[in-house]
Parts: structure tokens; C-alpha cells; sequence
């Protein structure tokens, strides 16, 4: 039996709210319902989830988003809380053995944080990403992951960007580059 786990990436006041510092806007919005179902699911079942969550220092100016991006998920901010109603979800659910909220500081879940280590104990083979962006913070992870040997599913309807076409490009990407299920909800 194939042993899952649900990789929900930056779903953040920044990154989703209209007022989000570097917000993906409507389309991330958009995403909320299938995003809070699958996390939902994955809680229920008892399957590992964890909150990839960026985190980004006050005037950080060793960080090398900082050239490119304004800042944004600030410690002890706002903008790096979660959004909507994956909020609450997470809050009722943080106590479980199998949830798990992991900081992370690059693109990729996999970058200097504990992730693979926790997925390899547990003998976790495919790996289910939801969140944002496409084409930024979860392609990156999905990369990595393929580099690594997990199996991919990628839920079309629970992640957004701020950019159409990246996004676009990325849906593709993950199928004919990666090997990754890309699935319509």
C-alpha cells in the first residue's frame, strides 16, 4: 500500500488576502474550497499533512528573495498566518501526531528544513502538493521531490499564482517534465 502524504505550501495572508503583500489575488482565493476538502481529507484519514509555511526575517538583507520580491510572511506577522478557513482547520488539528507546521526559508519544503527525514521514517512514497505558487514555492518543492524519488499528485484546482502563464507552464512541467498525477478536481 502506497503510504501519502499532503504537502499544503504558503497558503498565507500574504500570499492569498487582496491586501497580501505578495498576494496571488483572485486566483488563490479561488483555491480555498478544494485546498480546505483536501486538507480536510488527509487530516481525517490520518495521513501525514504538514503546513510548509515560508518564513522571512525583518530586513533580511542576506536573503536572496530580497533582490527580488517585497517582503512578505514576516515572522511574527499577519501576513504569515494562514488563510480563510485552513486557518481554523489547522488550529483544531495542530495537536495530532500527523499534522505537522514546518518553516521553511527557500522555494522549496525541502531546503534546509526536516521534511525528508519525517517522510522517509514513515516510509512515504507520493507526495500530494496544494498551495502556492505554481510556478514558484511548489514547483520548486515538486522538483525536489522528484530528484528525491517521490511520486507526485498535483491538484490543478487547489493551486494558484500570481502569474497565468507560469502557472500554466508549471501544470504542464509537473506531467511531461516531473512524471506527476495532475489532477482536475
Amino acid at each position: 500500500m502506497t503510504k501519502k502524504a499532503l504537502l499544503n505550501i504558503d497558503y498565507t495572508n500574504d500570499f492569498v488576502a487582496t491586501n497580501g503583500a505578495l498576494t496571488c489575488g483572485e486566483p488563490g482565493q479561488a483555491i480555498e474550497t478544494a485546498i480546505v476538502q483536501l486538507t480536510k481529507d488527509f487530516i481525517v484519514h490520518g495521513d501525514f499533512t504538514a503546513f510548509m509555511i515560508d518564513l522571512h526575517k525583518e530586513s533580511d538583507k542576506f536573503h536572496p528573495e530580497t533582490k527580488l520580491f517585497p517582503p512578505h510572511n514576516i515572522e511574527g506577522t499577519d501576513g504569515r498566518q494562514l488563510y480563510g478557513q485552513l486557518a481554523p482547520l489547522y488550529e483544531q488539528n495542530q495537536s495530532l501526531p500527523h499534522v505537522f507546521w514546518i518553516d521553511k526559508t527557500r522555494y522549496s519544503a525541502f531546503a534546509g528544513t526536516e521534511l525528508e527525514l519525517l517522510l522517509r521514517e514513515r516510509q512515504i512514497t507520493e507526495l500530494h502538493l496544494v498551495g502556492v505558487c505554481t510556478d514558484i514555492c511548489v514547483l520548486h518543492t515538486a522538483v525536489d521531490a522528484y530528484n528525491k524519488g517521490f511520486d507526485l499528485v498535483i491538484y490543478e484546482s487547489a493551486v494558484a499564482s500570481f502569474d497565468a502563464e507560469g502557472h500554466t507552464w508549471a501544470l504542464r512541467h509537473f506531467e511531461n517534465s516531473l512524471g506527476a498525477k495532475v489532477i482536475k478536481l
